[in-house]
């Protein structure tokens, strides 16, 4: 029998849902799942090391969030800025699109920007006469269930400690949990991976496999990939470094990673039973129901784990989402 979207939904109460941060990152909750054994723990965030092992490798995505939602200077348009095609070109997600038409015209900030091109699912292509200034005049984009505008204090917790290439939409949010403290005392690499928009669409198909993943850039540094191929374990920080690590294992036959800088682009969409090759351990917050995430994790713990390990966390009242606790699956 194929697995049906409806397989991955789960209750939540929405008081669960993390609106904000806690005051230190590190004192968010762990829930640890042992995939050979079914076992299920209750810890702490700061407890994340005793579960390494000599030779492991910690994987982080460094991608860098930009305040990438903006309004017009007449507070009728609203345009989240997708992703830069040129000097001063944005692909942008519009609202509302009848009055973001083919030549029709958008200021921010006193510039003027031009839609010069309407592409195939709604975005639009914005050329403006000169550079936006992000930081001055957008906002972070956060998740809708979130309940809130963006504050002040989210353009640093919303962030992780070692953030540095610009360019997502979203935070690879299981890496929020780290400090530079912990980080030093482990063993890392980094890659990047700009999570973009797509993170927030439904899967609307009633059969997971009929699904059409978006699609999203990464970058791989020759000497992560040198890191990877010679580590013991593996352990992803997040879906997004999980995606790219399995994405190149596949293009590379199954033979490791590769060995030099690789760019591209990766659309893999990891569900059930999908057979994982390099990652070998997964530290993740908790996902929406039916969300592409959540079949991520469960290909790598199995569906029926995964789903358990969720009724558990909603019953000693995890806190879920971007801002909620994690979970460390082994």
């Amino acid at each position: 029998m194929p697995l049906l979207t409806k397989d991955f939904d789960y209750t939540l109460p929405e008081e669960l849902i993390a609106a904000r941060p806690l005051a230190e990152r590190a004192a968010s909750r762990m829930l640890v799942v042992h995939r050979d054994s079914g076992e299920i723990e209750h810890r702490v965030f700061r407890d994340f090391p005793e579960y390494l092992k000599e030779d492991d490798l910690l994987v982080l995505n460094d991608t860098k969030v930009i305040p990438a939602r903006v309004f017009s200077d007449d507070g009728k348009k609203e345009l989240l800025c997708l992703d830069r095609m040129g000097p001063h070109e944005w692909r942008c997600l519009v609202r509302p699109g009848r009055m973001m038409k083919l030549g029709r015209t958008v200021t921010v900030g006193g510039i003027k920007g031009t839609v010069i091109e309407v592409f195939e699912n709604g975005d639009r292509r914005v050329l403006w006469e000169s550079p936006v200034d992000l930081n001055e005049h957008g906002h972070l984009a956060l998740p809708h269930y979130m309940g809130r505008e963006d504050e002040v204090s989210d353009r640093e917790r919303y962030q992780t400690v070692f953030a540095r290439e610009e360019g997502a939409i979203a935070a690879p949010t299981a890496g929020l949990h780290f400090t530079p403290e912990m980080l030093a005392k482990i063993r890392h690499a980094f890659l990047t991976l700009h999570v973009g928009v797509g993170t927030f669409r439904p899967v609307s198909v009633e059969v997971i496999a009929d699904h059409v993943m978006h699609s999203e850039r990464y970058v791989v540094t020759e000497e992560t990939a040198h890191k990877v191929n010679t580590a013991g374990r593996v352990v992803a920080v997040g879906t997004t470094v999980t995606r790219v690590l399995e994405s190149l294992r596949v293009g590379n036959l199954g033979r490791g990673i590769g060995h030099e800088e690789t760019r591209g682009e990766t659309d893999i969409f990891l569900h059930p039973p999908y057979e994982f090759g390099v990652v070998g351990a997964l530290l993740t917050n908790f996902h929406l129901p039916q969300s592409t995430l959540i079949m991520l994790v469960s290909a790598f713990a199995g569906q029926e784990l995964v789903m358990e390990a969720y009724r558990k966390a909603v019953e000693q009242r995890y806190r879920f989402f971007s801002y909620g606790d994690c979970m460390l699956l082994v």
